[in-house]
């Protein structure tokens, strides 16, 4: 259309209008974060929130805030950066015949020729490094965490091609976060951060199944699975489901955590939190329209804000 200005070459087909990666970075090292989906940073966003969580939930526990937690709030942040990168590229590396075959995905740098398989696999290792270094910062049980959150990103990018429920993997890589700063602040685990990781995965299983109905006819033909293509017109059923075992989990967390040691008050700021946060899903869920693939993209990408929402409410219940 005259007049309309020409997206930057090699541009990705969903990337962020106007991403700082396709205006600014230099042209060599573009291929690389699109791969890493630095032009996309909703699932950044989405990897480093429960992180957040699980360290405000071990203060409310424990009462003691300390200048390390500093440190635990910005290593999670590079780390979430990097491992989202890592995995992203890893996932890329193993879809790469499936994404050449979908519209929406055939852009990504490996099946469009930006990037190498090969080229793939050393950036992802350089990005994974970077990330151990970050990991050693923190205690030995941390550590382990980290090392043991490995296994669910290697499992992840086949899991649609065995399981109609791809999104409880990605639930499970993308929620460890909780799990993990609980234990850099307290170095052990309990149950709270436990169920608040299964709050997480509930909430993936929501804004992840919204996503995949931008691809259910591109999977359907080429045979990937998701909870898009097994829930169908039943969706808004199944969000709804979602929404409620998101809110449930999440109070149960903070009431195990809490309650032993923190204040009434404290105890009923940090309950808003769940209840905050599912009343910005179901708002979603009213928006909801399945053939509708660019407000699909648009709820999906305000999950940023739906996780966000319960860290106002654990940082006045930690200041009460």
């Amino acid at each position: 259309m005259q007049g309309q200005t020409p997206a930057p070459e090699g541009q990705v087909a969903d990337a962020v209008k106007g991403n700082w990666v396709d205006t600014y970075a230099p042209a060599w090292s573009r291929p690389y974060l699109r791969l890493s989906r630095a032009d996309r940073p909703i699932g950044t966003w989405l990897l480093l929130i429960p992180c957040w969580w699980g360290l405000a939930l071990a203060i409310l526990a424990g009462q003691d805030p300390r200048w390390q937690d500093l440190w635990i709030i910005a290593a999670c942040g590079a780390g979430a950066w990097l491992m989202r990168g890592a995995g992203c590229t890893w996932n890329d590396i193993t879809d790469r015949n499936f994404d050449g075959a979908v519209e929406r995905t055939r852009s990504r740098p490996i099946p469009s020729g930006q990037v190498s398989v090969k080229g793939a696999a050393v950036w992802m290792g350089a990005q994974m490094l970077v990330s151990l270094a970050i990991l050693l910062s923190f205690n030995q049980a941390a550590i382990a965490m980290g090392i043991l959150a490995l296994l669910p990103v290697a499992v992840y990018p086949f899991a649609k091609r065995f399981t109609w429920w791809p999104q409880v993997f990605l639930g499970l890589a993308f929620n460890w976060g909780a799990m993990l700063a609980w234990v850099a602040h307290a170095g052990s685990l309990g149950w709270p951060p436990v169920i608040l990781y299964l709050a997480g995965i509930a909430w993936t299983l929501f804004y992840d199944t919204i996503y995949a109905h931008q691809d259910t006819e591109d999977d359907a033909l080429i045979g990937v699975k998701s909870t898009a293509r097994l829930f169908g017109s039943q969706s808004p059923m199944w969000l709804r489901r979602f929404i409620t075992a998101t809110v449930s989990l999440m109070a149960l967390a903070v009431i195990l955590a809490v309650q032993p040691a923190g204040s009434v008050l404290a105890l009923v700021l940090a309950l808003a939190a769940p209840w905050a946060m599912g009343w910005h899903m179901t708002w979603q869920l009213r928006a909801f329209d399945a053939e509708n693939n660019p407000r699909l993209l648009q709820l999906f990408r305000l999950n940023r804000d739906t996780g966000l929402i319960p860290l106002i409410f654990f940082a006045l219940a930690i200041l009460a």
